[in-house]
Formats: C-alpha cells, structure tokens, sequence
C-alpha cells in the first residue's frame, strides 16, 4: 500500500514539473559537466533565481525548442570553475567545441522569442541542415571549413547518407563542420550551382574552406565511410590544394 501511494505521489510530483516548464537544476560541477556531454547541443541559465531577468523567458523557450536540453545552474561555485562571471545564458556545442554566451546585463531586450531565435541559430550539431537560419551559427563558428552533403530529402539514400556521415563527423569535432545541403529545396540551388551541381546530380560530397574560400568535390562513386573520411584526411593534410577546385564546368578530381 505504502509502495504505492510513494509512486503515485512520485508521477503526480513529475507530471506537475513537466506541466509547470520546470528546468532541470544543477548543483555541483559533476552535474554540470554532465549535462553539457549528454548532448550535441546543450543550454545553461546561469541564473541566479527564478526572479532573475531572463529566467521565465528562459522556461518558456525551452518548451518551444524541443531538440535542445536546456538547464539552470545557480550554484557560484560552479559559475566560477566554467568562467562565469554574472548571469549568463549559455550555448554548449561539441561540433565546434564552442559556447556561446549571451550576457543578460548586455541584453537591452530578453524576450522568449529572442532566446528562441538565439538557440535556434546557434544549434550547430555534428551534422547540420543548411537553411536561412541555421546559415548564421555555421558561418559565425570558428571553424571554417565545412564538409558538405549534398543529397535531395526523400531520396531511397538520403537518411542512410545522413546517419553515416553523422557518426563520422566526430572524427573531425573542432576541424571540420558537417553540413547537409537539401538539393530538393529551391533556395539551395545556388549553393549547388557554386560547386557546379544540380539536383539530379546528387549526392554528392564536397568541402568548402571558409578561410581560402577554396573548394572541391569528392569524384563521383559510393560514398563510404572510409572514402569521406580520406577525402577529410587529404584536406586537413594541404593535399587538395594542389587539386582542381570544383565549379561550374570542371569537377574536382583527386
């Protein structure tokens, strides 16, 4: 009887947080550090109190975006051993090995449609979907060269092709940014003509270097685990530079 009044009060204590928006709480570096590895995109309110400013514009954007963990932390000790100096909401991402901070005294505006907008551009994961937003977090991202899938959603290869380069990009976490391109979306086909594709071309990979503003395609074949990676490999090492860089008439060849 005891057993089973604990767990019904237990599911009526969780029903009530998750109707009540309640974030998780971490309370210790431990706790911390492990929320940040439990996802390719994490946030943290480091908030003071639930009266802070930001805090239930914070709550409310968490419900809006559902892909990414959200948390708070209000622990000093733990803001001290992650550089935090006042309240700040920060953007954990290991594709990049970046964080992104927005400072709530520096904001002149903390509304829930702005950190919704601001954890959305932000949201960079080991492979990321090209589109008008997401466009903003990978070129403002410190690591300029992007591997790039082009492939056209709905596609008997698509999801595979997506899935196998995702568990590669890892590999290459900090160096390269894993980018799929969508040739079915009207909007990409310039970035398809810039590599001198069309849709009925794909898939296809290819690499674009931000910094030399350089790019080449992987030539035509199976696109395998070990041949992405090499064709990763072969850039990081300087050996495509000596290669014909791919465009509107010639294809790059290795």
């Amino acid at each position: 009887m005891l057993v089973c009044v604990f767990v019904s009060l237990l599911v009526c204590s969780i029903a009530a947080s998750e109707k009540d928006g309640a974030l998780p709480r971490l309370t210790d570096i431990n706790a911390a550090k492990a929320f940040i590895d439990s996802a390719e995109v994490v946030v943290i309110g480091f908030l003071e109190g639930e009266q802070s400013r930001g805090y239930k514009e914070l709550v409310a954007a968490a419900q809006r975006v559902e892909t990414v963990p959200v948390a708070i932390c209000s622990m000093k000790e733990v803001w001290a051993e992650l550089s935090i100096a006042s309240d700040t909401i920060t953007i954990f991402r290991k594709a990049d090995k970046h964080q992104e901070k927005l400072v709530v005294s520096d904001a002149k505006k903390l509304e829930t449609d702005g950190l919704v907008n601001f954890i959305t551009i932000n949201e960079v994961r080991y492979i990321t979907e090209y589109n008008q937003v997401t466009a903003v977090g990978l070129f403002n991202s410190e690591v300029k060269a992007h591997l790039l899938l082009f492939a056209n959603r709905g596609s008997k290869d698509f999801a595979e092709l997506k899935q196998r380069l995702g568990v590669l990009a890892p590999e290459f976490t900090g160096k390269l940014l894993f980018v799929l391109i969508n040739g079915a979306v009207k909007s990409n086909s310039r970035s398809l003509g810039y590599f001198g594709l069309k849709s009925r071309d794909l898939p296809r990979v290819g690499i674009y270097d931000g910094d030399s503003d350089m790019k080449w395609l992987l030539p035509e074949g199976e696109i395998s685990t070990e041949r992405v990676r090499q064709f990763c490999q072969s850039f990081l090492q300087g050996d495509l530079k000596e290669v014909k860089q791919a465009g509107e008439e010639a294809k790059t060849e290795l």
